[in-house]
C-alpha cells in the first residue's frame, strides 16, 4: 500500500475494497498532481473506472514519470506503463489528423472543441490507425491559445517580427513562421526556465497555463482572436494488450466513462481552469484584442496553416473539407447545448 500514489489511495478509500481489486492499472504522469490534467481529468476518471467496475480494476499513478512528455505515448504503445496521456503535438510529424482541432479560431470553449474531436476521431479518423498500438480511451483539447509576451509590443502586428516564442508543436511552430515570430520547441513544464532565461521572449498558452506554471510575474502583455490562435491536442491511451487482458465486462465498463463522456469531462475542466486563469490575469496582464485589419493580416498568414494540414489530413486518405466541417458543427452543436 504504501507505493500506492495519492490516486490510488483515493480509489481504495472510495469503496473500502482494495483487497477486491483484480487489475491495477499503472499510469505514468509527467505533470504535478496538482494540474488540472491531473486532479480534475485523470483522478476523477480513475474514480469512475473503480466505481464502474465495482472495484475490479484501480488506476495507480506512478510517483514519477517513466519518462519525458514527448516519450508518453510510447510508454503505453510498448507497455511500459498501461496507461499515459500526452501532447499529440509533441512528437511532430507523428500524428497528422489531429492537428486539423488545432486549428486557428476554432472555438473559445474547450469543452465544445473536446467533443467534437472525439465525434471526429470515432467517425473519420480512427479508422486511419495513427494510434496504433493503443486503446483511445479519450481525447480532447485545451481552451482557446494566445500569445503572450514578457514585455514586447504585440500591435501592430510588426512588433513581433523576429521575436523568439515557445511553441507545442506544428501548428503552433507554422503559425509563429508565418507571424515573422522564431518558433522554439519546449514542454509545458519547461516554459518558466525558457521565459526567464531569456531563451524566448515570447510564449502561445491558454489562460490556465499562464497561472499553473507560473508565469504571470514574468508575462506583460496579451494577443488574443476570437476562438484562439491555435489549439492543443491530448492523447488518453491505453496498452492495446492490457485493454485486452481486461475482461468483456470491465472493458465495457471502462468504455462507460471513457470516449465522449471523458473528452466533456476534460473539456469541462479545461474551461473552468482557464476561467480561474484569466481572473488572475486580469489587471496584471495588458491585453491587446485583434482589431479588424489585424483580424484580415492573421487570417491571411493562418491560411497557409490550413493548407499545411489539409495537405497531412488528406495523405492519410482522409477528406480535410469534410473532417473540418463535422468538427466545426459538432463543436457548434455543443456549443449551443
Amino acid at each position: 500500500m504504501s507505493h500506492l500514489t495519492l490516486g490510488a489511495i483515493a480509489l481504495a478509500a472510495l469503496t473500502g475494497s482494495a483487497a477486491a481489486q483484480e487489475t491495477t492499472l499503472r499510469l505514468s504522469n509527467w505533470l504535478p498532481s496538482s494540474h488540472a490534467i491531473v486532479k480534475d481529468i485523470v483522478m476523477p476518471w480513475a474514480e469512475q473506472v473503480e466505481e464502474a467496475t465495482d472495484g475490479r480494476v484501480a488506476v495507480q499513478i506512478l510517483d514519477a514519470p517513466l519518462g519525458p512528455p514527448p516519450a508518453h505515448f510510447d510508454l503505453a504503445a510498448t507497455g511500459a506503463s498501461d496507461l499515459t496521456f500526452g501532447v499529440h503535438g509533441y512528437t511532430p510529424g507523428r500524428f497528422a489528423l489531429t492537428d486539423i482541432a488545432e486549428l486557428p479560431f476554432l472555438t473559445p470553449s474547450a469543452e465544445a472543441l473536446s467533443v467534437g474531436l472525439w465525434r471526429l476521431h470515432e467517425d473519420m479518423l480512427a479508422e486511419q490507425n495513427e494510434h496504433a498500438g493503443v486503446k483511445v480511451l479519450g481525447l480532447w483539447g485545451h481552451g482557446p491559445g494566445h500569445l503572450f509576451t514578457t514585455g514586447g509590443d504585440v500591435t501592430p502586428l510588426s512588433e513581433l517580427d523576429g521575436s523568439k516564442v515557445r511553441v507545442a508543436g506544428a501548428v503552433t511552430n507554422q503559425l509563429a513562421t508565418e507571424m515573422g515570430m522564431v518558433p522554439l520547441q519546449a514542454p509545458s513544464p519547461q516554459t518558466y526556465e525558457v521565459l526567464s532565461g531569456g531563451v524566448a521572449d515570447s510564449i502561445f498558452f491558454p489562460y490556465e497555463s499562464i497561472l499553473f506554471f507560473n508565469l504571470g510575474s514574468l508575462i506583460e502583455k496579451g494577443f488574443r482572436v476570437p476562438g484562439g490562435l491555435y489549439n492543443v491536442s491530448f492523447f488518453f491511451v491505453m496498452n492495446e494488450g492490457k485493454w485486452n487482458s481486461l475482461s468483456e465486462e470491465d472493458r465495457a465498463a471502462i468504455d462507460s466513462v471513457s470516449g465522449e463522456a471523458l473528452a466533456r469531462m476534460a473539456g469541462q475542466a479545461w474551461d473552468a481552469v482557464d476561467a480561474e486563469g484569466l481572473a488572475a490575469l486580469e489587471g496584471t496582464v495588458e491585453f491587446h484584442d485583434a482589431t479588424d485589419e489585424e483580424m484580415e493580416e492573421i487570417r491571411a498568414e493562418a491560411q497557409a496553416i490550413y493548407d499545411t494540414v489539409r495537405e497531412k489530413v488528406e495523405a492519410k486518405g482522409v477528406d480535410f473539407d469534410a473532417a473540418l466541417q463535422m468538427l466545426e458543427d459538432e463543436t457548434a452543436k455543443v456549443a449551443a447545448e
